[in-house]
């Protein structure tokens, strides 16, 4: 298997190598596609991780309250069929 640490100087000395302008090409290409790529994004609709993170936890604990007024409900449903059954 090749050792990563010697890709890495390989890389580094490929680039070490290459001309100013070809760097400043190469500079300019990962400019250009990164604002082409945020541009895009900013066109889905999508939240950032934090809000995501956040609305998950809203989630969670507007499940946690139906839960329990579904239990709290079926006690109180319970407790009206008993009373309903011993008016009977």
């Amino acid at each position: 298997m090749i050792d990563p640490k010697k890709l890495e100087q390989l890389a580094k000395q490929i680039q070490d190598a290459m001309p100013q302008p070809v760097k400043e090409l190469g500079n300019d290409v990962e400019t250009k596609a990164k604002q082409v790529i945020q541009a895009q994004l900013s066109k889905l609709d999508v939240v950032s991780r934090e809000e995501f993170d956040v609305q998950t936890q809203v989630l969670m604990r507007t499940r946690q309250k139906l839960t329990e007024l579904e239990a709290k409900f079926a006690e109180l449903e319970a407790k009206l069929t008993e009373t309903e059954e011993k008016s009977d």
